[in-house]
């Protein structure tokens, strides 16, 4: 299909340490979804494209119908694709919907109805990135105003003030991942990654069940905590282990020393692949402080890759928080 106009490739972030926002730059929420760019052509025409550039228009039959009814032809816009579930954002449902099409795809907006979450303005008759950050938020919000935009299209907040910004941290149990901050003055620069995100982490304790890699210095390790039912439950697995602690745990790790809870399992390398992990499983009696961010799939793992702190061996298994349970700061200096 021919398009007048195209949309650019989404300008991206970078990882910062520091909730902090700077002077001369605005905060927006960090939501817990699929990133999206929505273009409205005339005649109706409407793209709904991943980050990737994967076509999810068929997918989210109720994000179409909402584009062409409330947006003017040749708007072109950039934002976050959400579902919400029991009062929390829930990434699994959009992963189940991505892969539905014609009825199933209207059968899933029913069920697990998808909000768009706007945040730029990229396009309005015009090519309008070249125009800064706060230019073009001025005009999201006119547009918002003007034409009365309604769910399932959503207006993302932003802000200056510093205060403000760390209030919407408190958010986290509900599933936001953090802040993105973008500089006033900066345009629409397509794929580069000029914005800045800090996403929330937690130190917490998880059981070592599984390494990849040699026994005597694992890469990266598979986390388990219990569950009431006293069964060992797969939480995630590890960022990969510094040489340091690698030969840390190699000195502390045994193999079972009786029929192992994961016995036959596999391992997925992670989501978007089918290849699996060559595992070696290990007597779960050790404990591993990990720092992990808010973001938890359905079955209530960590979504993300956790980042190895310390071996706590003055932690005993049955003291680590259970499986499902929310992340705490851990004890200890």
């Amino acid at each position: 299909m021919t398009w007048t106009w195209t949309l650019p490739q989404p300008m991206l972030t970078v990882a910062v340490d520091s909730p902090a926002l700077p002077a001369g730059w605005a905060a927006e929420p960090k939501w817990d979804g699929f990133r999206a760019q929505l273009a409205v052509h005339t005649g109706g025409r409407v793209l709904l494209r991943s980050r990737q550039g994967t076509d999810m228009t068929a997918s989210f039959p109720e994000i179409r119908t909402a584009a062409i009814a409330q947006l003017p032809a040749d708007t072109g816009l950039d934002g976050e694709l959400v579902v919400w579930e029991h009062g929390r954002l829930a990434f699994d449902r959009l992963q189940q919907r991505l892969a539905r099409r014609g009825s199933g795809a209207a059968e899933g907006a029913g069920r697990w109805p998808a909000h768009y979450v706007v945040f730029d303005l990229i396009h309005a008759e015009t090519d309008l990135t070249g125009w800064p950050y706060e230019q073009r938020r001025a005009a999201l919000e006119v547009l918002f105003t003007d034409r009365q935009l309604a769910a399932p299209l959503t207006l993302c907040p932003s802000t200056t003030d510093p205060t403000v910004a760390r209030g919407w941290l408190e958010w986290t149990a509900a599933g936001l991942e953090g802040l993105c901050f973008k500089r006033l003055d900066q345009p629409y620069t397509a794929g580069a990654r000029a914005w800045r995100k800090y996403k929330v982490r937690t130190t917490t304790e998880a059981i070592i069940g599984a390494v990849t890699g040699p026994l005597e210095a694992p890469r990266t390790v598979l986390l388990g905590r219990y569950d009431a039912a006293g069964r060992l439950r797969y939480a995630g697995r590890s960022t990969t282990l510094s040489a340091r602690l690698g030969r840390a745990l190699g000195d502390v790790l045994v193999r079972p020393a009786r029929v192992h809870p994961w016995e036959g399992w596999t391992f997925s390398a992670g989501w978007g692949t089918q290849r699996t992990l060559d595992v070696v499983l290990v007597e779960p009696a050790v404990v591993l402080e990990v720092a992990v961010d808010v973001a938890r799939d359905a079955a209530g793992r960590f979504r993300h890759p956790a980042r190895p702190h310390r071996i706590r061996t003055d932690i005993d298994v049955a003291q680590v928080p259970l499986f499902g349970e929310p992340a705490t700061e851990a004890d200890g200096p």
